[in-house]
């Protein structure tokens, strides 16, 4: 059964692929703030953000864009520096359902439907009228810190991208927009190459089109393709929500940490909580500090003694005093000691 966030949590709080925070961190080099930096406090390093594989959790990235401002300031179209940065690449699978889809209007669904898989933080709906379709942009989930600098971001990042899915006909809609951030100075807007009239401290943000662009083919319509593209979709938004979570979090943590054995009030501070607040919130979601510590270890055990390190060193690695408990515990995991997997990796082929 598919699992989706629930009313306490905002719906972009799950995963993200790394792609955006990268972006970040090349914003900030642009402004001469280094990369260890605009991570402080995230547990990443910078090379975790090249592994095209990485993940982060939606508060790492939130961390790094508050770095970010804390050491730029409030410099004129920063958001939109960082959002122009995006490509449809960073989409993922979910950019690739949306090039393939039939019409505009499917696309758009997609996009709606499996918003969560791309790093935005602001919310989208889309509402018709008989001779207009307006998507209204809804930033309320988004801390208030922030709010400016990723509304900028993710509504640049977005007009970067729609070249790419819509082909020049994007250069001819007379679309409107109206956007609930100030008229910025020197006009950065400028950069995103509009075709579309602008209206600046509205009550809200949305974007009005002509209700026929919505049933116009998309350029690289495939509908086979589409239909493959979604199935990974949602088997990759329902993997996302199940990793979403305080749990996640203290689980990214331990593995990021030079081992495991961390103090919980150590994690809880990092965190922004008390310690009893963090027992509260694991027990909500069906674990503990020690089970999760125990789980972390339990996979660093497996991963270290694959790779060549003996029983005694993979035991200090992971913060036991004495190798004995180690080896108690890991009988206890895999039903047979340590020596015996290490043997095995031993035997193994290396080349």
């Amino acid at each position: 059964m598919p699992v989706r966030p629930s009313r306490s949590r905002p719906s972009w709080d799950v995963p993200r692929a790394a792609g955006a925070s990268r972006h970040l961190l090349e914003t900030g080099a642009e402004h001469g703030v280094d990369a260890r930096s605009c991570l402080a406090g995230t547990g990443l390093a910078p090379a975790d953000l090249d592994d095209p594989d990485t993940e982060v959790q939606a508060s790492q990235e939130l961390a790094i864009a508050r770095n970010l401002l804390a050491r730029v300031g409030d410099v004129d179209g920063l958001g939109i520096d960082a959002g122009l940065r995006y490509t449809i690449t960073n989409a993922g699978i979910l950019g690739y359902a949306m090039l393939a889809s039939p019409t505009v209007r499917d696309a758009a669904a997609i996009g709606l439907r499996y918003a969560a898989l791309s790093s935005i933080f602001v919310t989208f709906s889309l509402h018709e009228t008989d001779t207009t379709a307006v998507v209204d942009v809804d930033d309320s989930e988004v801390p208030a810190d922030v709010r400016h600098f990723l509304l900028e971001r993710d509504l640049a990042a977005i007009a970067h991208v729609l070249p790419v899915l819509l082909g020049d006909r994007l250069y001819h809609i007379p679309a409107h927009l109206r956007l609930r951030l100030p008229e910025p100075p020197g006009n950065p807007l400028a950069r995103l190459d509009l075709a579309a009239t602008i209206e600046f401290d509205a009550d809200r943000t949305s974007a009005t089109v002509p209700r026929a662009l919505l049933d116009e083919p998309m350029p690289a319509a495939d509908p086979h393709t589409a239909q493959l593209c979604v199935q990974q979709c949602e088997r990759l938004l329902d993997r996302r929500h199940r990793l979403a979570g305080i749990a996640a979090r203290v689980r990214t943590r331990l593995l990021r940490a030079r081992t495991p054995a961390i103090p919980m009030a150590d994690v809880a501070r990092e965190l922004g909580m008390t310690e009893r607040t963090l027992h509260r919130r694991l027990a909500a979601e069906g674990t503990g500090y020690r089970a999760l510590v125990s789980e972390v270890r339990e996979a660093l055990a497996m991963e270290l003694l694959d790779s060549g390190l003996s029983v005694e060193q993979v035991a200090s690695r992971l913060g036991y005093a004495e190798t004995g408990s180690f080896t108690h515990a890991y009988t206890r995991w895999r039903g047979h000691p340590p020596s015996e997997q290490a043997r095995r990796a031993a035997s193994r082929p290396r080349g």
